[in-house]
């Protein structure tokens, strides 16, 4: 129960319907989500680790998210994937291929019916899939503590893109196409290559979502 408030709260806060130095008491929140104030305290301890809130006296006051503070969530995700990549070339990567190639699908399928909110969970366990493959623990706790605002991130971003580009969708595939053949080649290259498509096109393609109030509101707001 307490992972369901705080997944509401984190949507709420970063796409910034609940605004920075809000003050949220417990008991609004406890009768808000008609729970008690136990999942309440939990799902605010969720949050106070991710940085989105500071928990005060009287309350939780919300510290929110700023454009930098995304561009370094993303760097750290780079760094994660690119020194998970590096361990990858020494591996048998048959069976891995195979779980990426049928996450891929699936993916796809999401597309197709226009399911932001699939396609973003089946995006996560593609990359997620291949970060665990390491089996190295303590990048799988790193990746662990910043996965929920990432699946926040990415969500926003691709119900944005649902709306206002479906064509990029395409090219969308075609990076994580990359992802697979760079892992059955073991290429460097085009390791290199597919870091750049993606993660380099992530920003360009989200460029004006998280300034753009409107957008964020439509994304949030988004139904399947």
């Amino acid at each position: 129960m307490g992972e369901r408030v705080a997944a509401d709260l984190r949507m709420r806060i970063i796409s910034h319907d609940i605004e920075k130095e809000t003050l949220l008491s417990e008991n609004q929140l406890s009768k808000e989500y008609q729970v008690s104030r136990s999942p309440i305290r939990d799902a605010l301890k969720m949050l106070e680790k991710e940085d989105l809130i500071e928990l005060k006296r009287m309350g939780a006051e919300v510290i929110g998210i700023t454009e930098k503070d995304i561009e370094e969530i993303y760097d750290v995700r780079l760094m994660i994937e690119s020194f998970v990549f590096r361990r990858i070339l020494n591996k048998d990567n048959q069976r891995l291929v195979l779980q990426l190639q049928k996450i891929l699908e699936m993916m796809k399928v999401a597309i197709k019916y226009k399911d932001a909110t699939e396609f973003t969970f089946k995006d996560i366990e593609f990359h997620e899939t291949i970060i665990t493959s390491i089996e190295h623990r303590h990048i799988g706790i790193l990746w662990t503590n910043l996965k929920p605002v990432v699946e926040c991130l990415v969500l926003l971003d691709m119900r944005h893109r649902m709306q206002e580009n479906y064509e990029d969708f395409d090219r969308v595939i075609s990076n994580h196409e990359l992802f697979i053949q760079s892992i059955m080649k073991k290429d460097e290259q085009l390791v290199e290559k597919a870091f750049y498509k993606n993660f380099n096109d992530v920003q360009k393609q989200s460029d004006g979502l998280w300034h753009n109030t409107e957008y964020l509101k439509r994304a949030s707001d988004y139904h399947e």
